[in-house]
């Protein structure tokens, strides 16, 4: 099963220059946690509500002035439309994430797979809970 076949489509983003108030308000709309970054069409990072919780709100910086440029996270995992389901687990389990982009070839961004993808889309729970297990470990007890 291919990462195309599980992966959510039609993915909103957000742009660097938006304020963070602009950022959460999209993401209180659309019900999400995350948001990938895109400058023009290229994915430059990777917004979620952790980083305004942790990167801006316990500073004390304003929503309304704040860029998401800013505090997002600009490290972006992400893994290819036509890769198969399995390779995607094993890189969520490497690199410690519950959701990966996903490019197409000329790496421009198509969708979103995550944990729930994984568990619910390819009905394979033995994937899913190995996965989750090791994304939940703390980092400290990997090496």
């Amino acid at each position: 099963m291919r990462v195309s076949d599980v992966m959510t489509r039609n993915v909103e983003c957000t742009r660097p220059d938006a304020t963070l108030q602009e950022a959460a308000a999209r993401m209180k709309s659309l019900d999400i946690g995350h948001l990938p970054v895109c400058d023009n069409d290229r994915l430059v990072g990777v917004l979620t509500d952790r980083d305004i919780t942790v990167r801006s709100t316990a500073e004390g910086e304003s929503p309304k002035t704040i860029r998401v440029r800013d505090i997002m996270t600009p490290e972006v995992h992400y893994c290819f439309e036509d890769q198969l389901v399995g390779d995607a687990a094993e890189l969520m389990k490497e690199k410690q994430v519950r959701r990966l982009q996903v490019l197409n070839r000329n790496k421009r961004l198509v969708g979103v797979v995550s944990l729930g993808d994984l568990a619910v889309e390819t009905g394979n729970d033995e994937l899913a809970g190995d996965t989750l297990e090791a994304v939940s470990e703390p980092a400290h007890s990997r090496r």
